[in-house]
């Protein structure tokens, strides 16, 4: 029986990127190759009713064992593709057995994985870490969390363990936002869910981000600078002036907990065009509303001062899961106690981002998030704890357990 961290390790090596300037489902093709790899693993194993559908969606279950068939059918969701802005091509996993709780040094430039920037490596000692090379994702985020499910169908099909009706899915997109655009809810068949897409073994999130993102496009007007007086628009220092009127200390590198940000992600420019991508996030709905409308004034001023040279184009993204969750309390109390039944130290702490699950959950499938046993998502930092990994699909397997009847 394969373990997690083994399973992370092949996945890791497909490329899977996401594609946020593409309007396709799903954005890229390269996300059929893992979704392809784990339909024939999953047919292996015996998981029952797969489907991959046209928009890379993988769906599965596995049937309740004899007399757990009124017990309610639970889902587990994660996701396929990495995050289009670091390279997740040619990932090259390493595994640091017996780690010795100092600086992880990677091998391929001169990036470290510092003790001082991620504390919790030290109670990390001893286990086995597993990193990238330097110039790549790992993939954790989110394979961590794919390879736990697939490992939890092995266990569940090989041994002789009582539950419900066990549906499983695996989505395309999440990191662009499109994750649960083409989800088909009545296919996948769970009465509620939970998404393996979280960082440290234990966690149990219910409360997330409300999102929304935003883009500034400027006109310029470019003419000889010799001869530009009272002509010349340049497009690039009104971008300039844009992003000077939001606030500068609501930015992530400023903010934790409940308090929300204005996240410039992207900037292009040149006299004649210029671009400003930002993304925007609350906790407080009203206040991501507040944000929203901070932007829209900002267009205005512009607008008055520039003409229709500046525009903005805002999409509203996932919603804060916690509104609807709340109403179904048992299945985030039967995954805290299946935290501490695996030997976990339980943590609710609100996320600072959103899941597939943060749709799923306003379309009516309540669906909290799970950690993954993995840290440093979105660049070269990221890293997993093997041990840990195996201790979330303990966490499934007890929650699970929480609803046999």
């Amino acid at each position: 029986m394969k373990k997690p961290y083994e399973r992370l390790m092949e996945y890791c090596r497909v490329n899977t990127m996401s594609d946020e300037t593409v309007e396709t489902s799903p954005t890229t093709k390269v996300q059929f190759d893992l979704a392809n790899l784990l339909l024939k693993e999953l047919e292996e194993l015996g998981v029952s009713n797969l489907q991959l559908d046209e928009t890379c969606v993988l769906y599965g279950e596995i049937p309740a064992t004899p007399g757990q068939e009124k017990a309610p059918a639970i889902g587990f969701i994660a996701h396929l593709d990495t995050v289009p802005d670091f390279p997740g091509e040619e990932v090259k996993p390493l595994v640091h057995e017996n780690y010795d709780g100092e600086d992880i040094k990677l091998p391929l430039c001169d990036r470290v994985i510092s003790v001082s920037d991620f504390p919790h490596l030290k109670e990390m000692k001893g286990k086995t870490v597993i990193t990238a090379s330097g110039d790549t994702v790992l993939g954790s985020d989110d394979k961590a969390g794919v390879a736990e499910i697939v490992c939890l169908c092995e266990r569940l099909l090989t041994g002789d363990i009582p539950h419900g009706k066990v549906c499983i899915a695996f989505t395309p997109d999440e990191e662009v936002g499109l994750g649960t655009s083409n989800f088909d809810i009545p296919r996948f068949g769970a009465d509620f869910a939970y998404t393996l897409d979280g960082g440290r073994a234990g966690e149990v999130v219910y409360e997330n981000f409300n999102a929304a993102s935003a883009v500034f496009t400027v006109e310029g007007v470019n003419v000889h600078p010799g001869s530009a007086k009272n002509i010349m628009v340049n497009a690039s220092l009104v971008a300039m002036e844009i992003n000077s009127m939001l606030p500068a200390c609501e930015t992530p590198a400023h903010t934790e907990g409940y308090e929300g940000f204005y996240h410039l992600i992207s900037m292009e420019g040149s006299v004649d065009k210029a671009t400003l991508t930002y993304i925007v996030r609350d906790h407080d709905g009203s206040k991501l509303d507040h944000r929203v409308d901070t932007l829209r004034h900002i267009e205005k001023i512009m607008q008055e001062k520039y003409g229709d040279k500046v525009n903005l184009k805002i999409r509203m993204g996932y919603r804060n899961m916690a509104e609807k969750v709340k109403t179904r309390m048992e299945i985030v109390e039967a995954a805290l106690r299946a935290t501490e039944k695996a030997g976990l130290i339980p943590s609710t702490d609100p996320i600072r981002g959103g899941t597939d699950g943060a749709n799923l959950t306003a379309e009516g499938l309540p669906c909290p998030n799970l950690g993954t046993g993995s840290y440093g998502f979105h660049g070269p930092y990221e890293h997993s704890v093997a041990e840990d990994m195996e201790l979330c699909v303990d966490m499934m397997e007890g929650i699970l357990k929480e609803f046999c009847v």
